[in-house]
């Protein structure tokens, strides 16, 4: 066989392990990191629209303070930001992701030191690594103990530093995660417990038996367990036809909205002049008539009568709507959008027969959580008392879908996704071989002799490639997930956040760090797992093997994602691409309004990678290459902790009601990775034929497992319910009497800021104000359409009562499904009280 050519199944194997590699990544992710960030501080003070979305839309009252315009002067006022200040004007979530970037950035910064004081020289001295950069020559590389490797050795007692450390640093990490976990449970506990809102005093109520499926039952049920007093009940209905109706209204005014998009942008090339005074005619008319329902009238000086072409549209018709004729668009979509409307005004009033589920509304906090955390009825899956999500982030459709079908669909995705996770191995395998040596030598084989004579793009090709790959699909997977898990059948965008990163990570840890670390090779990946299952004693050992041969990939992976890309999620890079496409999509008044809404920050998108990074800097912590992987993952996680303080405060909007529940899967996450670290250890040190210090790491492992169900018993309730004790009563000052003895607390924690504890004063207040729990395709008046500059004017109060059902039952206020109605877009907000805006 040829000297080039290369086994097929090796296309895909651990970078080489050179000297050369480590400076040509870092120099790449330099380069790639310092352009993103020299570009957005040119462009921030360019597009605020963009950058400073979320700052501009926020009300002057939130303690956010304003960011300097200058080049770099941002950076010192953005690491000045208080965690009260980030917890005021941004909420739990933030918070809490916040807060794992910064207890990663102290750990291990922590565990870099001792890496590099103590193991460090110990590897040096007894195992001959030497990995001072420059030169280019090959690492040294751990033998199989048969070779004469450098690891072929007789004296294993340095190995009992690498058992101390492997105890050290699990049980500083433990340590970490508990104290971390204890600060945020007290201080969610008094946030949650200062706050009243229809979220916090609303619970779901499922297995409703057929008799007992009215309002006033219901009402009258709840009250006799004298918890307290029913403020309101909407008992969720088959609203299905609705539903549909009111979405196919709103496709029919999109189109009638661009057909006069397209007439009036004819009009404009042909006559400017003429277009410009007969749209100020039109104006006025509007103006003076009040009356927003002239659409389908003829008047001489509409600009719809103006001479020209107008758009037409092809409507079928017939037998098996075999035959077709042109009409005109405008006038077709016109009787449409009237027809809908008659249809929408008669199915508001008809009565829907009732699902078995109601959302209750107690008058207190502490009423609700007492119905929450107990049991009402004796009868299995009858009369379940769950948390309800805020009305804005509640899914309808899944109210009303049987819980049958639902438990199916998310079944059948689970399957799905488990699925695609274990064969997305060959495609990651097929597309990173592509950018091998191998392939290269195949395919191009001159290319591949260019390659040999210049060291640096050689470097880049072999380990730049597969890092490349595995970064693109850590990117490009969680938009599959997220669309199914949005068509799992989960009741809000919160329940959808965490099975996305759920989702997210199992596919990330799976495909980028278990595949290569039993294999090596995304090819041999199955043979390899099936001959583990026959012995599975060979498990440790196996993976111990490829593990610390892949620590130059993980090394150049963690700085890439940290050094390189990072910079790039603060540029917002894909926002700025697809702005352009999109604006070449818009056509209509609405569509452009659309496009000024910041983008939303979707949790599930990026803690999964960083979970990801968080494991592989425990994993390797102790191996050789440890301390460089603690120190890329310490700049990861610092970098990481800037970049996200300011994509959530400044940039980004978060719709869903706050309340923390990441943290319980960041907590089993790390504990999953603490106990890979541990099983590598014992296969690590028993392959160096030291089976005494092996069998002294053991251990650890079950003590690790033991903290999951610690955790579980002990915090895991307090990050999904409020404490009785901890909830304020309304009208108590936060200074006066206390739930909860504070003089049995620890002084060093922080306190959150009197502002915060302040009656209506947290975020969620004030996002759901004079929100209540009803389907907003029953009340929310029918959008006009958007045809010039000026939206169109709201229904008055009589007009949205005559719309409905005509009851006497209390309107909520008007927001957008899975909106943040707190967040408007300033003058431009069609869904704004026009009252509001001219008191402003």
């Amino acid at each position: 066989m040829a000297k080039n050519d290369c086994n097929y199944r090796d296309a895909i194997k651990a970078p080489s392990a050179n000297k050369k590699d480590l400076e040509v990544q870092l120099v790449l992710s330099l380069i790639l990191g310092i352009s993103a960030l020299l570009a957005f501080c040119v462009l921030r003070p360019r597009w605020p629209s963009l950058y400073s979305a979320r700052k501009r839309r926020l009300d002057s009252s939130v303690s956010l303070p304003a960011l300097p315009r200058s080049f770099l002067g941002w950076i010192p006022k953005l690491y000045r930001v208080t965690e009260d200040q980030i917890l005021d004007s941004a909420g739990l979530d933030a918070f809490v992701f916040l807060a794992f970037f910064k207890m990663a950035t102290r750990l291990f910064m922590t565990m870099a030191f001792f890496a590099i004081v103590v193991l460090w020289p110990i590897n040096s001295h007894y195992r001959n690594f030497q990995p001072a950069l420059g030169g280019g020559h090959e690492l040294p590389e751990r033998g199989n103990g048969h070779d004469g490797g450098d690891d072929d050795i007789s004296d294993h007692s340095f190995l009992w530093a690498y058992v101390v450390f492997t105890y050290f640093f699990a049980g500083l990490t433990l340590y970490s995660v508990n104290w971390e976990t204890f600060r945020i449970v007290k201080l969610r506990q008094k946030y949650l417990g200062s706050q009243s809102t229809v979220t916090d005093r609303t619970f779901r109520l499922t297995g409703i038996s057929p008799r007992m499926r009215s309002e006033a039952k219901l009402k009258s049920l709840i009250e006799r367990l004298d918890i307290g007093l029913v403020e309101s009940v909407t008992l969720c209905r088959h609203w299905k036809d609705l539903d549909a109706l009111v979405g196919h209204r709103d496709k029919i005014l999109r189109r009638l909205e661009a057909a006069w998009a397209r007439y009036l942008k004819q009009q404009q090339s042909q006559s400017p002049t003429r277009s410009r005074r007969d749209s100020s005619r039109q104006v006025n008319n509007d103006e003076e008539s009040g009356d927003n329902t002239q659409l389908l009238i003829s008047e001489p000086n509409q600009p719809h009568v103006a001479a020209g072409d107008r758009p037409l549209v092809t409507i079928r018709y017939g037998p098996l709507k075999l035959r077709s004729r042109k009409v005109d668009a405008i006038d077709y979509y016109e009787e449409r959008l009237r027809i809908m409307d008659q249809q929408v005004s008669e199915a508001r009033k008809k009565k829907y027969e009732p699902t078995d589920m109601a959302l209750v509304t107690m008058d207190s906090v502490a009423s609700c959580q007492m119905a929450i955390q107990a049991r009402i009825d004796p009868r299995p899956g009858r009369l379940l008392t769950k948390l309800s999500p805020s009305p804005s982030d509640l899914v309808w459709k899944n109210t009303y879908s049987p819980r049958g079908i639902r438990r199916l669909k998310s079944w059948a995705i689970t399957l799905f996704i488990t699925v695609l996770t274990l064969i997305w191995i060959f495609p990651t395998a097929i597309i990173a071989s592509w950018l091998s040596i191998c392939t290269i030598k195949r395919v191009l084989p001159a290319f591949a002799h260019w390659l040999s004579l210049h060291p640096i793009i050689h470097s880049l090709f072999q380990n730049g490639g597969p890092t490349l790959v595995v970064s693109l699909l850590n990117v490009a997977v969680p938009y599959l997930y997220d669309w199914l898990s949005n068509h799992q059948g989960m009741m809000s965008q919160g329940d959808v956040e965490l099975s996305v990163i759920s989702k997210n990570f199992f596919f990330t840890f799976f495909n980028t760090f278990f595949v290569f670390a039993v294999s090596r090779t995304g090819f041999e990946f199955w043979s390899v797992l099936r001959d583990m299952l026959k012995d599975t004693s060979k498990i440790p050992a196996a993976i111990a093997a490829d593990v610390e041969e892949l620590s130059i990939f993980y090394i150049n992976f963690i700085m890439l994602q940290g050094i390189g890309l990072m910079p790039f999620r603060i540029l917002e890079v894909g926002s700025v691409f697809l702005l352009p496409i999109y604006r070449m999509m818009s056509s209509t008044p609405r569509d452009f309004v659309e496009l000024q809404k910041p983008p939303v920050f979707q949790y599930g998108f990026y803690l999964p990678t960083a979970l990801l990074v968080f494991n592989l800097c425990l994993i390797y912590s102790v191996l050789r290459w440890g301390f460089a992987i603690l120190v890329f993952g310490s700049v990861y996680f610092l970098l990481g902790y800037f970049t996200f303080k300011y994509m959530v405060l400044y940039a980004m909007d978060q719709p869903q009601h706050a309340t923390g529940g990441a943290w319980r899967i960041i907590c089993y996450r790390i504990v999953i990775g603490l106990v890979v670290f541990e099983v590598v250890m014992v296969g690590q040190i028993a392959s160096l034929s030291a089976f005494v210090q092996s069998l002294a790491v053991v251990p650890v492992i079950p003590f690790t497992i033991w903290y999951s169900y610690y955790f579980k018993q002990r915090f895991e309730p307090l990050t999904r319910y409020i404490a009785l004790r901890a909830i304020k009563k309304s009208g108590v000052a936060a200074d006066g009497e206390q739930a909860v003895d504070e003089a049995s607390d620890d002084d060093s924690e922080p306190r959150p800021p009197r502002g915060v504890m302040r009656r209506g004063s947290t975020l969620d207040e004030f996002k759901e104000k004079d929100l209540v729990f009803v389907n907003p395709s029953l009340v929310v008046p029918l959008p006009q359409p958007w045809i010039y500059e000026d939206p169109p004017p709201q229904p008055s109060p009589d007009e949205e009562g005559t719309e409905t059902n005509g009851s006497s039952q209390p309107q909520p206020a008007l927001i957008l499904p899975h909106a943040d109605r707190s967040l408007g877009i300033g003058d431009d907000n069609v869904w704004a009280d026009n009252r509001g805006r001219d008191a402003r």
